[in-house]
């Protein structure tokens, strides 16, 4: 029996896989992923290192055995399909009888494009039969702070989310969260909203930034077009900056405010301040 990540190289990936070596030998843990070299230092450790790639069916054959606790971190292509992307996984997790599936999905409340395809993979992870969790995950803090050079550079927060509130949380708490389900009991067939302890404005996040750098920071609440045309202009494809936008109107509406408390609960202390990432990134 094996506890397996995919996109373990990811950002989220290599978080639950550090916070798994902590509670499992390294031999249970089966990190996935396309490029085996970023992993090297994983394998050294005494992780089993498996190459798969979610456009390519074949590659999953054979690489689930029975009883494995699987988590399917959702990918991030988004002109690929992802749902047919995560139904080859879930195709090869049920093929195996693997014993539990946690996939990272979206807050249940959110309504914006970008939940599209996570409520279409959940439907086929349900469908599959497959034990599963659904980890719907709300916003990252680093969605925010590891992009501050042009916040900084032009003295301001630019978002189209209004007086919308958001309850962020860091990478490592969503990875303590996926952590608990796959190295504890009782979680088959669960659904967890999880999101940061506290919801902050946009208004608020500037005036952290302010807070912490000593400078003025402003809020420069802007429309959905508007920041649209900002991303594009940037050069992010219109499509996801359009995406984004979407994501920062659905702010507005509150559709990100996740008080469930089962983020806390699942990783056994309070979620992560946001300040504390504020003060996190300004360091690097």
């Amino acid at each position: 029996m094996s506890i397996v990540v995919t996109g373990a190289s990811g950002k989220l990936g290599r978080h639950v896989v550090e916070q798994l070596l902590e509670k499992v030998p390294a031999g249970q843990v089966t990190a996935v992923v396309r490029s085996p070299e970023k992993v090297a230092d994983l394998a050294e450790r005494g992780v089993r290192v498996a190459v798969a790639d979610y456009n390519a069916p074949e590659t999953f054959d054979g690489l689930f055995t029975t009883g494995d606790k699987v988590l399917l971190i959702s990918g991030n292509e988004f002109d690929k399909g992802r749902v047919r992307q995560h139904s080859v996984v879930i195709d090869a997790a049920k093929a195996a009888g693997v014993a539990l599936l946690a996939y990272t999905s979206a807050p249940g409340s959110l309504t914006a494009s970008l939940a599209d395809d996570h409520r279409g993979t959940e439907r086929a992870l349900l469908d599959s039969g497959v034990p599963y969790v659904l980890l719907r995950n709300g916003w990252y803090h680093e969605n925010y702070t590891e992009n501050l050079a042009p916040v900084l550079e032009h003295g301001a927060v630019v978002a189209a989310a209004g007086e919308g509130r958001i309850s962020t949380a860091s990478r490592a708490d969503y990875a303590a969260a996926a952590v608990a389900v796959l190295t504890g009991e009782g979680h088959e067939n669960a659904t967890y909203e999880l999101g940061g302890d506290e919801a902050w404005s946009f208004a608020e996040y500037a005036a952290e930034l302010s807070r912490q750098t000593g400078r003025e920071i402003a809020y420069n609440a802007v429309t959905p077009e508007a920041l649209t045309g900002i991303l594009a202009g940037a050069g992010l494809p219109e499509p996801v900056a359009a995406m984004f936008a979407d994501v920062d109107a659905a702010i507005a509406k509150g559709e990100l405010v996740v008080d469930s408390g089962d983020l806390s609960r699942l990783a056994g202390r309070p979620t992560t301040p946001l300040s504390e990432a504020v003060a996190a990134a300004l360091k690097d």
